[in-house]
């Protein structure tokens, strides 16, 4: 039996997630312990939604609502 790959679904697509940087606690779900964004393969998000949550936790960087790097 060849067994079919289950494709995967965009979590923001699928629950209607929005990206906002004056949201941090949301933005730091995609974010690992030492403050780097989690790649596409771990967060399930499309190209779309993973650019723009990008972009929206660099903005939350810049106005230090998120930090730049975690030191352990």
């Amino acid at each position: 039996m060849i067994m079919q790959k289950k494709k995967r679904v965009c979590r923001a697509c699928h629950q209607g997630l929005e990206f906002d940087y004056k949201k941090p606690e949301v933005l730091r779900q995609f974010m690992n312990r030492r403050g780097k964004i989690l790649s596409r393969r771990i967060t399930h998000l499309c190209a779309k939604h993973q650019h723009r949550l990008a972009v929206e936790i660099n903005r939350a960087r810049k106005l230090a609502l998120l930090p730049y790097e975690i030191n352990p």
